[in-house]
C-alpha cells in the first residue's frame, strides 16, 4: 500500500537569490519556522528536497499530547497546545485539530506508579490531568473489552490530521511572504568569515544571513557534511488505518497499541510500545552515546539486519556544492511497514474495541523517526558557524511540538526573547559534559 498523500502543495516558479533565512526542510518543524519567521518580517526561503510533508510529517500519529511527555519538553508543549487551538483561524486553513483528549492506560501496581508519578508533573499547570478508573474510565472508552485498572486521561490534549496541517502550515507562511521550493535540494551551507553566507541548492546559490536545518531523519547526513557532528539515529514506526466506524472520540495509548479517531471517521492504529531499529554503519559510531537510551527502552526495540546497511555503507558523508547528494536520490524516504506491528497492533485493537471488526484495514505504512541519545530535540544554534541553526531529532514527539518548536526557533535567529528556556535543547549539550540519557520516568 502506498504511504498517506499529504495536500499537494505548488512550488513557487523562481529560487531567489538573496533571504535572510533559509530553512531546510518542509516538514511540520521547518514549515512553523518558516511562518513565524515570514510573519515577523523576515525574507524567507523554505527548500524539499521532496515535497512538503512528504516524511514523518504526514506519517505519524497524529497526537497532540503533553502526557506523558520528558519534563523538559512540558514547557515547550504547553506552549504548542496554546498554538494548536487558534491555528486554524491564524492560519485560515484546516489542519483538522480537535480537543478531544488523551489516555494513558495502565495495570498492575508499577503501570498505575508510573502515570502517578508523571503525574505529578504537571502539579500547577492547571491542564485537567488525573487518574481515571472505573465507571468514569468505562465512559471515556465505549466499547472497551480491555480491563485496565486506571488510566492517565489528558482532556486538553488532542489530534490534528498530519496530512493537512503541514501543508496548510507552509502555504501560510507563504501568504506571509515565504518562497516555498520543493523538489529542491540544498547540497551544503556557504561561509565567510567564519559564519553563513549563503546555501548551495541543486537549482543554483542563495545568499542569505541565517540557515535553519529541519530535515529530520536526513539532518545528520546534513550536518556531518558541514562539519557539525549531530549525534542522531533513525527508529522505523509502522501505521494503520481503517474505514470509518464507530469508536472512541478520546484517543488511547497502551503497552499493546495506541487507536485515535480520524476526521475522516476511521482511526489510526499503531504498536504502543514496538519500534524497528536497522542496524546500519552510524549505529556503531554512536553506540557509546546510545548505549543508555538502548538500555533503558530494549524491550520496545527490535533491531535488525536489512538492505538500510547496504544503503547507508554506500552513501557519501561528504560532498561538493557541484555533486549530486545522497539527500536528492532519495526524494521521499517510504520504508516498509513492519507486518509484524501491523498484525498485532490490528489484533489487540479489535480485541478491546469488538466494534473494529465492522471496519477494514485499508492503509498501512511506515516512517522514519529521527531520535537523539536523550530523546529530547536539538532547537539550537551552531557555536562553531554563527548563523548555522537545527531544530532536528524530536524522537516521535515533534508533530504536536511543531508549532511551538517552530516559535522557539524563530526566536533564536531573531534574536528576541525565547517563549520558553532552550537550555535543555542546546546541541551542545553532547559535548559539554553533561549527562545525556533519556528521562528514566518517560
Amino acid at each position: 500500500m502506498p504511504g498517506p498523500k499529504p495536500t499537494p502543495v505548488e512550488p513557487d516558479l523562481h529560487l531567489p537569490k538573496t533571504v535572510d533565512v533559509v530553512v531546510i526542510g518542509g516538514g511540520i518543524v521547518g514549515a512553523s519556522t518558516a511562518l513565524e519567521l515570514s510573519e515577523r518580517g523576515a525574507s524567507v526561503l523554505l527548500c524539499e528536497k521532496g515535497q512538503i510533508a512528504g516524511e514523518q510529517s504526514s506519517r505519524n500519529w497524529g497526537w497532540v499530547r503533553l502526557g506523558m511527555r520528558d519534563p523538559r519538553e512540558i514547557p515547550l508543549m504547553v506552549e504548542s497546545l496554546h498554538l494548536w487551538q487558534g491555528l486554524d483561524h491564524r492560519i485560515g486553513r484546516e489542519t483538522g485539530y480537535t480537543r478531544a483528549g488523551i489516555l494513558f492506560g495502565a495495570s498492575g501496581k508499577r503501570g498505575s506508579g508510573n502515570l502517578e508519578r508523571w503525574l505529578r508533573r504537571v502539579d500547577g499547570l492547571q491542564t485537567g490531568a488525573r487518574i481515571v478508573a472505573g465507571a468514569e474510565l468505562n465512559a471515556l472508552l465505549p466499547g472497551n473489552q480491555t480491563p485496565y485498572d486506571c488510566a492517565l486521561y489528558m482532556p486538553q490534549d488532542g489530534r490534528a490530521e498530519p496530512q493537512l496541517a503541514t501543508p496548510a502550515i507552509a502555504e501560510a507562511a507563504r501568504d506571509r511572504g515565504a518562497v516555498l521550493m520543493t523538489n529542491c535540494a540544498v547540497r551544503s551551507v556557504d561561509t565567510g568569515e567564519g559564519r553563513i553566507t549563503g546555501v548551495f541548492t541543486e537549482r543554483g546559490r542563495v545568499a542569505c544571513d541565517y540557515v535553519v536545518l529541519a530535515g529530520g531523519a536526513w539532518s545528520r547526513l546534513f550536518a556531518g557534511n558541514a562539519g557539525i557532528e549531530l549525534p542522531q539515529l533513525k527508529v522505523l514506526n509502522t501505521v494503520l488505518r481503517t474505514s470509518p466506524t464507530e469508536g472512541p472520540e478520546a484517543a488511547l495509548w497502551s503497552n499493546d497499541f495506541a487507536i485515535r479517531k480520524r476526521a475522516d471517521g476511521g482511526y489510526s492504529i499503531a504498536s504502543g510500545n514496538e519500534n524497528t531499529v536497522d542496524i546500519v554503519p552510524d549505529s556503531f559510531r554512536l553506540a557509546r552515546q546510545f548505549l543508555p537510551a538502548f538500555a533503558q527502552e530494549w524491550r520496545s526495540l527490535r533491531f535488525r539486519l536489512s538492505k538500510c546497511w547496504g544503503v547507508e555503507a554506500q552513501q557519501d558523508r561528504t560532498w561538493l556544492p557541484t555533486d549530486v547528494t545522497p539527500i536528492e536520490r532519495c526524494r521521499v524516504l517510504d520504508p516498509e511497514p513492519s507486518p509484524k506491528a501491523l498484525r498485532q497492533a490490528w489484533a489487540a485493537a479489535r480485541k478491546s474495541f469488538p466494534v473494529l471488526e465492522q471496519a477494514e484495514l485499508v492503509q498501512s505504512w511506515a516512517g522514519l523517526i529521527d531520535v537523539t541519545p536523550d530523546a529530547v530535540p536539538v532547537i539550537s544554534g551552531v557555536d562553531q558557524i554563527p548563523g548555522m541553526f537545527i531544530a532536528t531529532g524530536f524522537s516521535g514527539h515533534g508533530f504536536g511540538i511543531g508549532p511551538a518548536a517552530g516559535r522557539l526557533m524563530a526566536d533564536l535567529v531573531a534574536e528576541t526573547a525565547p517563549c520558553v528556556d532552550p537550555a535543555a535543547f542546546r546541541l551542545s549539550r553532547f559535548t559539554d559534559g553533561s549527562k545525556v540519557r533519556p528521562d528514566p520516568g518517560y
